[in-house]
C-alpha cells in the first residue's frame, strides 16, 4: 500500500516509516528490520552475566567467519566489544580530517591499542555522505538517518580488507537503560509526545498525517508507558538504520547486546543519579580497570556544520518559507534526505 504522506510524515517524526507494508512509491518497497524474538534473548543480571555471554557469542561468531571487524568508538559499547576482539581489525569514522570530536578518535585508538587491535580510519566528510546516500535510500525504500551514509562507507571499506563480519555494539542502548535523556523522569503523554518526536509534520508539510496514534498505543491515562514505547518504537528505528546500511553495503553485521534483555527491572533511580547503563559501566571497569569511563555521546556527524548554510526545501510537498533556523542540524537533515529521496523517486 503506498500512503507518500503518511510516509513524509512518520519519517519526519520517527525517523522510519512506522506501519509495516505502507510505502512511499509503488516504485520502491520500504525495509523494516527483523528484531530478536524476546524469547530468543539471554537473561543477565550482572556485568560478569554480560561478559560471559558475550565470549559464548563472539567465539561463535569467529568460528563461522574468516575476517571479522568491528565498528569502534570512544564510547564504553564499542570498546567492550573490542576487549574481546584482540587481533581483529577495527574501524573508526574520522570526520573532517579528524579535526571533528577529536576526543571521541583519542579514545578509539587509545582502546585498539590496548587490546591490540589493527586500527583503520574511514574518513568521512560531506562528499562521502552524498556519495552513498543513493544507495542507502534506494536499500531502504525512503529516507534515511543521518548514520548510515557513513556506516554503509566503513562496511564499503572493510570489505575491501576482506572482512567478511562486522561486529557493532549500538544494542547497548536499548537495553541496558542508555537513552537517559528520555529516562530522566516520568513522563505526561503530552511531554513526552512533543519531547520524542523530531520534528513535528503539521509545521513542515502541505498535508501532513498525524503519528499520535502509535503513542496512544502506550498511554495509560494523562500518562504514557515510555518504557515500553522506547523498547519497541526506538528499538526499531535505531536497528533499522544498521540493518539498511550493511545491507546496502552487502556486508554482514552482528550486535552481540541485540541477543541480551535485563532479567531485573531497569533501576531507574539508578540512571537518573547518574549511573545509565550501570551494567556496561560495571563490565567496562572489568575490561578496562584503568582507564576511565567515557562520557556517552551519539555516533559523531557534524550535520549542524553540514547545514549551517542550508536555505531549506524547494519542493511542494513541503510548506513554503520555512524558517530553518528553529530547527538543529539533524532535524534539518531529516528535512532535506526527505527532499532527496522524493527528488531521487522522481527520477527512477
Amino acid at each position: 500500500m503506498v500512503d507518500k504522506n503518511f510516509s513524509m510524515s512518520s519519517f519526519l517524526a520517527l525517523r522510519y516509516t512506522e506501519k509495516p507494508g505502507v510505502d512511499f512509491t509503488e516504485k520502491l518497497l520500504y525495509r523494516h528490520p527483523t528484531i530478536p524474538a524476546d524469547g530468543e534473548r539471554i537473561s543477565v543480571r550482572t556485568a560478569r552475566d554480560i561478559n560471559d555471554a558475550l565470549i559464548r557469542q563472539i567465539e561463535e561468531i569467529r568460528q563461522r567467519y574468516s575476517k571479522i571487524g568491528i565498528l569502534l568508538s570512544g564510547g564504553m559499547d564499542s570498546a567492550i566489544l573490542a576487549s574481546y576482539l584482540s587481533g581483529c581489525d577495527a574501524y573508526t569514522f574520522r570526520f573532517l580530517g579528524g579535526e571533528y570530536q577529536i576526543e571521541e578518535l583519542q579514545r578509539a585508538e587509545a582502546y585498539a591499542k590496548y587490546y591490540g587491535l589493527i586500527i583503520h580510519y574511514v574518513d568521512i566528510d560531506w562528499n562521502t555522505v552524498t556519495h552513498n546516500l543513493k544507495s542507502v535510500m534506494m536499500s531502504k525504500g525512503g529516507p534515511v538517518h543521518s548514520i548510515e551514509p557513513q556506516i554503509c562507507q566503513g562496511a564499503k571499506q572493510a570489505m575491501e580488507d576482506g572482512i567478511d563480519l562486522m561486529i557493532i555494539g549500538d544494542g547497548s542502548d536499548y537495553v541496558f537503560g542508555g537513552m537517559d535523556q528520555l529516562l530522566a523522569q516520568d513522563w505526561t503523554f503530552e511531554d513526552f509526545y512533543h519531547r520524542y518526536i523530531y520534528i513535528e509534520p503539521e509545521k513542515v508539510l502541505k498535508e501532513p498525517v498525524s503519528v499520535r496514534y502509535l503513542f496512544e498505543r502506550y498511554r495509560q491515562g494523562e500518562n504514557i508507558n515510555f518504557m515500553k514505547f522506547m523498547d519497541i518504537v526506538a528499538t526499531e528505528e535505531s536497528y533499522g538504520s544498521y540493518s539498511n546500511a550493511f545491507h546496502a553495503a552487502g556486508l554482514d553485521y552482528f550486535d552481540p547486546y541485540e541477543k541480551l534483555k535485563m532479567e531485573d527491572l531497569l533501576d531507574l533511580k539508578r540512571v537518573r543519579n547518574g549511573e545509565s547503563k550501570y551494567l556496561i559501566r560495571d563490565l567496562f571497569k572489568m575490561r578496562y580497570p584503568d582507564m576511565p569511563i567515557p562520557n556517552k555521546i551519539p555516533m559523531p556527524r557534524p550535520v549542524d556544520m553540514y547545514f549551517a548554510d542550508w536555505k531549506g526545501p524547494v519542493r511542494p510537498e513541503f510548506r513554503e518559507n520555512l524558517d530553518m533556523t528553529q530547527y538543529k542540524g539533524n532535524q534539518r537533515w531529516l528535512i532535506w534526505c526527505l527532499e532527496q529521496f522524493l527528488n531521487m523517486v522522481d527520477e527512477l
